[in-house]
């Protein structure tokens, strides 16, 4: 029987600030494999389609207390601040930078709902894989927040694959912008097996195309903020540019986007997307800003420091950690830093207190309605042999014996190449960076020898190979 989008198993209570719903249900989710049962000030609308169903967990969209209203690019020229707080939806906000951004825009006096299916969870449990840190479940995060600050984060759990879903929650919230990083975001895992870059393409590109219909049909004036990636660029011999190169060509002359040269299937997805993002711009009068991203590092941002309950997931594991992470923890454990080949491959890099802050400037500046930026975050460019000298002499001053070892390359990539990328439009917007310091990596180093007895060593060295990826299905620990 086809049902309409129900609310089930739920009280009401309503005050003049707030509409709170409360209830004890039990769902699961359409990924599967990850259940919940739980007393909890929520409201489960089911709904479901040809017997498939996905779940919308939502909490009040009041923000409580004394908030600071942001301002957009024209407000802050008029110097006129709005009349209520713009909300934000985060879509991927239970992850390593959804779930910090959706902090720190609640925390500025955003309205914030994160949308997530929760399937970040899952891989852990599929691969055998674990955070450094302890992570509490997500509605444990949210009531914390609430209980520190406030403030309430509203949720909808369910998957951006299924256009009801997320029709019924942009219709349900209203946003004025959306953060979408709710993508499979690891290009090992795109690479383990066929499945897996299936999964990953279908994921990435489906939901974005999903989340730009849904912009359409239900909030035109809605700005979306696409967490792309700075591989999409690869490493040409040439600068890169922020989205668009001027090249003259046989006596004629025009701006086109920046030639993209991938490296994965995941880092394919990501360039599927800035060419739909950019189709629709110009078809629909969408307004987008794809902000390319380099590789994050740190853990810690004002927000989630607050309370052990708000802390983010640290990756150091072959398929979903990153280099300068993984060498932190490598360090703390005396494993020898893994540089993959020669270890000249160089990327930009940027704290991850700089990515909540590089979103937060995109929303209060945003693009105009047809418009497709693109800007490059990232706040410094380091070769993997430069972040394994830094590791290894911030953990000598800590008494730490830090080695490195060349392993092979599981990557198709050049180990030795020029690079040089610009990102000047985020910094003109006013980003103030947090470079990488002695002070940033001792903490780091400090946090990694913490945790170090819940580093599980099997999982530090590369097992994901880009030329030996099959067809056969993984199903076991990689």
């Amino acid at each position: 029987m086809k049902m309409a989008h129900l609310i089930t198993n739920c009280s009401f209570s309503t005050s003049p600030a707030v509409k709170t719903f409360s209830g004890s249900p039990s769902y699961h989710l359409n990924v599967g494999q990850l259940q919940n049962s739980k007393s909890s000030n929520l409201c489960f609308k089911s709904c479901s389609k040809r017997q498939k169903k996905s779940y919308v967990t939502c909490a009040s969209a009041a923000v409580q207390g004394k908030t600071q209203t942001p301002l957009t690019g024209s407000q802050q020229a008029s110097d006129q601040p709005s009349s209520k707080p713009k909300k934000v939806m985060v879509i991927g906000g239970d992850g390593y930078c959804g779930w910090a951004t959706a902090l720190h825009l609640s925390n500025k006096g955003y309205e914030v709902a994160i949308v997530d299916n929760l399937v970040r969870r899952l891989f852990d449990h599929q691969l055998g894989l674990d955070s450094l840190t302890p992570i509490t479940s997500i509605q444990d995060r949210i009531r914390r927040w609430k209980s520190l600050t406030g403030k309430t984060i509203q949720l909808f759990i369910g998957d951006i694959c299924d256009f009801e879903f997320l029709s019924e929650a942009f219709k349900s919230f209203e946003p004025d912008a959306a953060v979408h990083f709710g993508e499979q975001r690891s290009a090992p895992y795109s690479m383990i097996d066929r499945s897996r870059a299936v999964y990953t393409q279908h994921n990435n590109v489906i939901g974005t195309l999903n989340v730009l219909f849904a912009i359409k049909e239900y909030s035109e004036e809605c700005h979306l903020v696409k967490l792309g990636t700075m591989g999409e660029y690869g490493t040409p011999n040439i600068d890169i540019e922020e989205g668009f190169i001027t090249i003259t060509h046989n006596g004629r002359t025009d701006t086109l986007p920046y030639p993209k040269q991938a490296s994965s299937f995941y880092h394919l997805s990501k360039v599927h997307d800035s060419h739909n993002i950019a189709f629709t711009c110009k078809a629909w009068g969408i307004r987008a800003t794809d902000l390319n991203q380099g590789v994050v590092y740190g853990l810690r941002t004002d927000e989630t420091a607050m309370h052990e309950e708000l802390s983010n997931r640290f990756d150091y594991d072959g398929v979903f950690g990153t280099a300068l992470n993984r060498f932190c923890v490598q360090a703390a454990v005396g494993h020898p830093l893994t540089v993959y080949g020669k270890g000249g491959q160089t990327r930009g890099y940027l704290d991850i207190r700089d990515t909540v802050q590089c979103v937060e400037l995109a929303i209060a500046n945003p693009a105009k309605p047809g418009e497709f930026r693109v800007f490059n975050q990232f706040t410094e460019q380091f070769s993997v042999n430069e972040l394994a000298k830094l590791v290894t002499a911030a953990g000598a001053k800590l008494g730490l014996d830090v080695q490195t070892k060349s392993v092979p390359n599981p990557r198709v990539e050049a180990e030795e190449h020029y690079y040089n990328a610009k990102h000047t439009k985020l910094i003109e917007l006013g980003l103030v960076p947090h470079l990488l310091s002695d002070s940033l990596l001792d903490s780091l180093l400090n946090f990694a020898v913490q945790y170090k007895d819940r580093v599980d060593t099997a999982q530090i060295m590369p097992s994901v190979s880009w030329k030996k990826m099959g067809a056969k299905p993984r199903t076991v620990s990689v």
